[in-house]
């Protein structure tokens, strides 16, 4: 019987044990549950903090990207805008350039056209149109040699005919024909007014306007001619021709002085005593 007992007490002592190995198990499993929870939901929040870091982030980055885009974009646009810029002021400047060259070869074919035809005046010897053309041919594109060229022939030209037109004005002035030496007189001087002919060509105009009664055309022209002549031979000539001129239109005062100068001028001239003459007759009556 006190083995029974003995036996239901440890029986009743395991229950005891066993519940309250039942109760801490649970108080256990409760604490444990509850661990799992908060840890369910710390894990939770990092993650959603976790998600929220990752997104601005990940913002964070697109922004940058974006921002290094623009950046690069915008850099990129102004080195195109620069390059077309540039392009297009090369091309303006090459099109001008080509329109300039354009123009150029034109003119100078043009200039070829007509140095072609200026130069069949030369060789034909037709000194007139020479002369005439001249001035149209000199406008155009010539090249240095070409317009030299060209001056020199149309001096040459113009020197010839001045002597031509001399020859003739002295052979219209030996007979008689005062009108017509004078036209073929001013013509010699129009073409050429340097020659070595030149100054006695002024002088055989001075004579022939006298004849038409046109002294006070001829006086100017005998003033510098008797002041700056270059040709010994007509200073004399042209200083009492200026003193008859003057005489002839009554200008008394100027007429003596001229006189007076060629006297002390000219010793030796063929017109001295004429000179003298002419001098005491203007001094006695005026």
């Amino acid at each position: 019987m006190e083995d029974f007992d003995e036996e239901l007490r440890d029986i009743k002592r395991e229950i005891i044990e066993s519940r309250g190995l039942i109760i801490k198990t649970n108080n256990l499993t409760n604490a444990l549950a509850a661990d799992l929870k908060s840890i369910g939901k710390r894990q939770q929040s990092f993650e959603r903090r976790a998600f929220w870091n990752s997104a601005a982030a990940n913002l964070l980055f697109v922004v940058v990207v974006l921002g290094v885009v623009k950046i690069a974009w915008d850099f990129r646009a102004d080195s195109v805008e620069r390059e077309v810029t540039r392009s297009q002021s090369e091309t303006k400047h090459l099109r001008e350039e080509l329109d300039a060259q354009q123009q150029f070869e034109d003119a100078r074919a043009k200039a070829e056209s007509a140095a072609g035809s200026f130069y069949e005046l030369v060789r034909t010897g037709k000194k007139k149109e020479l002369i005439e053309a001249f001035e149209s041919v000199s406008k155009e594109k010539l090249s240095r040699a070409e317009r030299a060229y060209f001056s020199d022939e149309v001096k040459r030209a113009k020197s010839q005919l001045s002597v031509t037109a001399y020859h003739a004005g002295i052979e219209q002035l030996r007979g008689g024909h005062w009108q017509e030496a004078v036209a073929a007189l001013e013509d010699s001087l129009k073409q050429d007014d340097t020659g070595t002919h030149a100054p006695a060509g002024r002088l055989y105009l001075a004579q022939a306007y006298r004849r038409l009664n046109r002294q006070r055309d001829a006086i100017p022209s005998l003033v510098k001619l008797a002041e700056t002549s270059a040709d010994p031979e007509v200073l004399d000539d042209a200083a009492f021709l200026l003193a008859e001129c003057l005489l002839d239109i009554h200008a008394w005062n100027d007429a003596k002085t001229a006189l007076r100068s060629f006297i002390r001028r000219y010793p030796q001239s063929p017109f001295l005593n004429d000179a003298r003459m002419a001098l005491a007759d203007v001094e006695a009556k005026h």
